[in-house]
């Protein structure tokens, strides 16, 4: 099958290229700078240019293709509902082309817009006024148009060699205040999932998805948030301390909210629709390793 994969130089979306090339279809990656495009060409795969804002070069890259995964997103968290109405377009835009075609449309969104506190399954839908949920309002709106369009859930952590999530975040934190910090008693829970063991499932759910499918790409269903912070305090040999709610804003900053929140995620139903089996190293085993803790490179900001 001819692939046309957004994101396609990206932590994620190249792990998914690998994956889908190692599977034998023909992948071609949108790529908006020379150094993606040599990234992809490199990789295996046929360079289409343009970027996500351009919806002239979404089409034409959808056009040419028998089926598109969505990865690319704008991480800059200083224009984060910009960049999730961006993402409401991009969508629109990859739809438009597909609309009364049988050709599958695979989305990315995250597990965090669902309830916290409880064990979120694939049939819970968003809360709140996020504004990632713009995502996935944008592909029922184009499933009402005829798309066999379906989602991806990532959890708040997707690991691995080359991350810039918000694992280095915090690390990076942790190094400016000189202390790895939790919220209260840390018991809040995070998702995650290894970069290479998300890949197969935006494969799977391309090759084998109905119309209005939900995955959920999560290997480990809730890893106590303090657990994070006493790895990162071993891999800085840093003290870890407790924050409390109050103290919280000053000290994680716009990041507060994502330091505590409590996301458990439940990946049985994705497991058994698609036989997904993450084999993977899990958060702990990565940052367990020397990956994570290099230090920076004099000059250079850290993700």
């Amino acid at each position: 099958m001819r692939i046309f994969v957004t994101g396609a130089s990206g932590f994620v979306g190249s792990a998914v290229v690998q994956d889908l090339l190692r599977a034998g279809h023909q992948v071609t990656g949108l790529a908006r700078s020379d150094a993606a495009a040599r990234a992809i060409a490199a990789a295996g795969a046929a360079v289409h240019r343009g970027d996500l804002e351009d919806a002239e070069s979404l089409r034409a890259g959808a056009a040419a293709a028998e089926g598109v995964i969505h990865t690319g997103f704008n991480h800059d968290f200083s224009r984060f509902a910009e960049n999730c109405e961006l993402d409401r377009r991009v969508i629109a835009a990859l739809g438009a082309e597909f609309a009364g075609s049988d050709r599958p449309l695979v989305v990315t969104s995250g597990v965090a817009l669902l309830p916290h506190g409880q064990l979120a399954t694939e049939d819970m839908a968003p809360t709140g006024r996020h504004p990632r949920v713009a995502s996935e309002e944008a592909a029922r709106a184009v499933a009402d148009r005829g798309v066999r369009v379906s989602i991806v859930r990532l959890p708040p952590t997707v690991h691995g060699d080359g991350d810039h999530g918000f694992v280095p975040l915090l690390i990076t934190l942790a190094r400016e205040k000189g202390v790895a910090a939790h919220v209260a008693d840390g018991a809040n829970r995070w998702s995650a999932v290894h970069r290479l063991d998300a890949a197969p499932v935006y494969r799977l759910a391309l090759e084998r998805a109905g119309a209005g499918a939900t995955y959920h790409a999560v290997a480990e269903e809730g890893v106590p948030f303090r657990e994070i912070a006493e790895a990162i305090g071993r891999g800085l040999r840093l003290p870890v301390e407790s924050r409390t709610i109050e103290q919280a804003a000053a000290h994680f900053g716009w990041f507060a909210d994502f330091a505590s929140m409590d996301v458990p995620t439940s990946s049985a139903r994705t497991r058994r629709a698609l036989g997904w089996s993450p084999r993977g190293p899990d958060l702990a085993t990565d940052l367990a390793g020397p990956g994570y803790f290099a230090a920076p490179k004099e000059g250079v900001t850290p993700p």
